[in-house]
Formats: structure tokens, sequence, C-alpha cells
């Protein structure tokens, strides 16, 4: 589920659509979290999927190696390596920087784990032109101290998904905001079961501005 307070924009013809903030979205607020809204698939199942079911990143594998298949705005979230949103070991992404009213809302498809090289071209300083499948392993340092610098914020600021976080995930979470759990690296987020390749979206043979959705 996608924080309530976005809508989902047309960009241009080549990115496709985006999700935008309909208000201000302060660093530490929880963006989405994984609801029974989102089906899953085992891979063989998420191959058959109808691909013009509609735009989007509809489908995900998470660390397990399960497809998941987003409903609502977040089958719109866009990549950029500079992103103001990042996922987390804990089931839900968090805004690492502050997001104004009307700015887009961007994610790191590197923490998803895709498995291929997928080419980039996002307009930012900070873009590494491919997404690799060992970006997790090279990176992850640096985005867990995004995500830490983010949750010092999550107890000072609206949090409107937090009702429908799952229970697994929050107490995890208070675990470690009480200093009861050590943080969980976003490392962990590597996909432990072999995932086949056909089961992501294919290759776009142009770079897209914001990763692959669009």
């Amino acid at each position: 589920m996608m924080h309530p307070q976005t809508e989902v924009r047309f960009v241009d013809p080549t990115i496709g659509y985006g999700v935008f903030a309909a208000r201000d979205i302060p660093r530490g607020t929880i963006v989405y979290v994984r609801d029974r809204l989102e089906a899953a698939f085992a891979a063989r199942s998420a191959n058959r999927m109808d691909a013009a079911a509609g735009p989007g990143k509809t489908v995900y594998a998470d660390e397990s190696g399960v497809h998941m298949v987003s409903r609502d705005n977040a089958r719109y979230v866009n990549h950029r390596c500079d992103c103001n949103v990042m996922t987390t070991a804990y089931g839900f992404e968090i805004a690492v920087r502050d997001i104004w009213k009307g700015q887009e809302i961007c994610e790191e498809y590197g923490l998803f784990d895709l498995g291929r090289e997928i080419p980039l071209n996002c307009g930012c300083t900070l873009c590494r032109k491919r997404l690799r499948p060992d970006d997790l392993e090279r990176f992850h340092e640096a985005w867990d101290g995004l995500i830490l610098d983010a949750l010092t914020r999550v107890a000072d600021v609206p949090q409107p998904l937090m009702t429908f976080m799952d229970a697994e995930a929050k107490q995890r979470l208070r675990a470690y905001l009480c200093g009861e759990e050590p943080y969980i690296s976003v490392a962990d987020l590597a996909r432990h079961a072999p995932v086949a390749l056909s089961a992501i979206p294919p290759d776009n043979p142009r770079p897209a501005p914001f990763g692959v959705n669009g």
C-alpha cells in the first residue's frame, strides 16, 4: 500500500507514469507497506502473467524469490540513483529525504536484486548508467546509512501507513527503535532462492530515464 498523499501522473512518452507527492512528505515517513492487496506468485505463475495487464512495476521478486504484484500507486514508482525513498529489510519503504509537494517519488531499484543488468539514464549527477546484479552487495552500506538516518525520524513524523503494517514488521521495527534488536541491513534483501529471469519484465531496448518503470 502506497502513502495516501500520493498521486499518479503522466511524465512523458519515454518514462510513462510516475508517482508524485500530493503534499509534503518529510524524511522518516513510511511511504509503502506490503499489504493484502498485493498478490504473490511463484516464479512459474509469474511467467504466465498477462504482460498487457497494466503499465508500471507490476512484478518484483522479494528476498525469498516470491514475485509480488503491486495493485495501487506503488506499481508506478520509478527509479533514480539519487532516490528519495528506499525499501528496507522490514517490509516497508521509507523516505530518506524530504519530499516536497509536487515532487516525484523515486526509489532505488538496486534494492530489489533483479538479477540482471538494466540500462539507466536518470539524468541525475549520481546516475550509475546501469543497474547491475551486484549493486546490493556493492552499495548496501551506503544505502543502510541513508535508511538508518531516516529511521531516527520515524517517531517524529506522521505515519498514516503504520495501521496497515503487518504485525511482524511492526514488532521488528519497534524492537529496533527501542534498542532491543540490532538493525537489519538491506543486505538481507538478497534473494535466498533462485528466480527465473523470464519472470522479470524484459529488457528495455532504450535506457529509461528513471529505470525499468513507465
